[in-house]
């Protein structure tokens, strides 16, 4: 799947109308995307409106001093699990004090794979405060490719959360 920065700017602005609309504020904790998400965000205007601010906690160690996720659990299922992704998600959400957060880390490429984390596994996490929901992606194409598809993937799912807030 090809995702544009046209499509990125399309759905950035839906979910800025979706949250607006509710009152709501969104936060990022991005891996791989590495503030990618954020970047969508804040390229539509007004967004300070709706997001709060977002944590590119790329190396592990900045998963647990920013995330506050605990350096065991990265230790016993790896950086780009479902146990840590809801960490990061949980850990954005309470640290930045807003309604829903957004979490993502995987192996973009074009190395860095094992055969039980090929190249193009993303996680992804969203934290609504009353629940967190967690799915695995395997996206195809290049390093570009998949952390586009992984910003879109991130921000249609936060768009049902806020539209059904």
């Amino acid at each position: 799947m090809i995702v544009t920065d046209a499509r990125l700017a399309e759905l950035a602005a839906a979910l800025g109308r979706a949250l607006q609309a509710r009152n709501l504020r969104v936060a990022t904790a991005e891996s791989c995307t590495a503030g990618w998400i954020a970047k969508a965000l804040t390229d539509i205007a007004g967004s300070s409106q709706w997001f709060e601010g977002g944590l590119v906690a790329y190396s592990n160690a900045a998963k647990s001093s920013l995330l506050g996720v605990p350096a065991g659990l990265i230790a016993v299922h790896g950086a780009v699990s479902e146990p840590v992704v809801r960490a990061m998600a949980e850990g954005a959400r309470a640290r930045l004090g807003v309604a829903l957060a957004v979490a993502v880390s995987g192996v973009a490429g074009p190395d860095g794979g094992t055969p039980d984390k090929p190249v193009g596994t993303v996680w992804f996490a969203w934290a609504n405060g009353r629940e967190t929901t967690a799915v695995r992606e395997q996206l195809d194409g290049d390093r570009e490719a998949v952390r586009r598809q992984s910003v879109a993937l991130a921000l249609n799912r936060l768009i049902e959360l806020a539209e059904t807030r």
